[in-house]
């Protein structure tokens, strides 16, 4: 076991090292690939060597590489060391952590790690909270927690608040509460894709009116498509006012609440009957480490709290994750979180995340001096989108297909890998700087390749006149 252990550690190890110096995106083009991995479980065993020479050298490599200081796409992992020892140690110990009395001391670290979260986010300590295995989960649980709280058994008149800009994950954890999908309502969003509070009223009075029951508003700290903080304080007196659940969706942007300078940016957040959490993003935590906090703790618990004949006796003096979440048999995802501020400090992680504000900044200054690239959002947290204007570039298809060439051209070249997303019809090119191994060397790449691809696109563009959303695709030599 320890040769395995030492094999697997050094491999990982020097993974990690060589991990700036690799492809940002690998060859993905791997559907036969694919097909070739089909197999019947083996009858007999084989070495590990091979199994790691595979891995390492074969799949992993055929992938974006999400752990980068290049990976400025979608919402950025990162997946701190620490927290791979803690997963190795919580799957060697193999501890059961679903009730307390199994294995109280250790339930008892997961407890602590949720009430960092609530401190950091400024909840009050009624707060209960659950580990998740992403934002989506925490979503559902956070919807039926408010179906049980203000619709009871009567869930079909019930209706819930988003804006155009939330994320598809409450769409559909919604669906699985129970909750149709023409009860959910989707409110405009202003020049900044902040959700209006003005059609967010008028569509709860018109909701009332027609009979129905709202009952719960999902409002943004953060949204994918462009990094848009809806306002937080507004919508707070809104739902207090009508008597809503209100929802903060923060997988994204919450943790750049546990910065007290940075506060501001997410002013009212802390008023939220309940908040989404993604460690995995703003913790640097290895994928599947979300999190779901409820202010009055007692809804999360009545929602979950059951027994059964095999069952130990639920007590009430400790956190007791099958009395807060849906799952009985769970891994032991606390540890990781608890292992890494443990290792690290709290002063380091707010460090690290002011870093990333401060270097998107930067970044979006420059970006929007580069000729022909118009800013269609600034962040306003670590965040920004974009698009390209320009000879040739009169119509929405033609800019549309010039933001995708560029996000396509930029991430070609190896360093940096950028995504863009659809809003109301158009394409933007998006920067997200999330990852703690982005520093500002990268994010001046970043601002490099840009500037050099989106001059050579707009100079095509304007030899080639009329000629639509036509550019030569760097992958294939041909057109696009």
């Amino acid at each position: 076991m320890r040769a395995m252990g030492e094999r697997v550690v050094a491999r990982a190890v020097d993974h990690l090292a060589g991990i700036a110096e690799a492809p940002i995106r690998g060859d993905m083009d791997v559907a036969a690939l694919c097909r070739s991995l089909r197999e019947p479980a083996p009858e007999q065993g084989t070495d590990l060597e091979p199994l790691l020479d595979h891995l390492f050298d074969d799949l992993v490599p055929r992938s974006f590489t999400t752990t980068g200081p290049g990976y400025l796409a979608f919402i950025p992992g990162g997946g701190v060391y620490p927290a791979a020892l803690a997963d190795f140690i919580a799957d060697t110990a193999n501890r059961y952590t679903g009730v307390w009395v199994g294995a109280p001391a250790l339930v008892q670290l997961e407890s602590n790690v949720l009430d960092w979260l609530r401190d950091w986010m400024q909840f009050p300590e009624t707060t209960r909270g659950l580990l998740t295995t992403g934002g989506s989960m925490a979503m559902f649980n956070a919807i039926v927690c408010a179906r049980e709280r203000h619709l009871g058994t009567d869930i079909r008149p019930g209706t819930l608040y988003v804006s155009t800009q939330a994320h598809h994950c409450i769409v559909k954890a919604a669906k699985l509460a129970g909750i149709a999908a023409d009860r959910v309502r989707s409110i405009p969003v202003d020049a900044e894709y902040r959700m209006r509070i003005d059609a967010l009223a008028a569509a709860v009075a018109e909701d009332r009116a027609a009979g129905l029951r709202p009952f719960l508003v999902a409002s943004s700290a953060g949204t994918t498509n462009t990094g848009a903080v809806d306002d937080l304080g507004a919508v707070a007196d809104l739902a207090a006012r009508e008597s809503l659940w209100h929802h903060v969706d923060g997988a994204y942007g919450a943790f750049f609440h546990m910065v007290p300078e940075l506060r501001p940016l997410l002013a009212g957040l802390p008023r939220a009957d309940s908040l989404t959490l993604d460690p995995h993003k703003g913790m640097f935590l290895p994928y599947g480490t979300g999190a779901l906090l409820v202010r009055d703790g007692r809804a999360l618990h009545a929602v979950h709290s059951s027994t059964a004949g095999y069952l130990p006796e639920n007590q009430d003096e400790f956190y007791d994750p099958a009395q807060y979440g849906p799952e009985l048999s769970r891994g032991f995802p606390g540890l990781r979180v608890w292992m890494a501020v443990k290792l690290f400090g709290a002063a380091k992680y707010r460090a690290a995340v002011a870093e990333k504000r401060e270097l998107a900044v930067w970044a979006a200054e420059q970006v929007s001096r580069i000729p022909g690239i118009v800013m269609d959002a600034w962040p306003q947290l670590s965040l920004f989108a974009f698009h390209l204007e320009g000879p040739g570039l009169e119509s929405q298809d033609a800019r549309n297909a010039a933001a995708r060439a560029l996000m396509e051209r930029v991430t070609s070249r190896g360093k940096v890998m950028l995504t863009g997303a659809m809003v109301e019809g158009r394409y933007l090119g998006r920067v997200c700087i999330l990852s703690f191994r982005s520093r500002r060397s990268i994010v001046e790449t970043c601002v490099q390749h840009l500037a050099e691809e989106s001059a050579a696109i707009l100079a095509e563009y304007a030899s080639r006149g009329p000629r639509e959303g036509v550019l030569a695709d760097p992958r294939t030599d041909g057109e696009t």
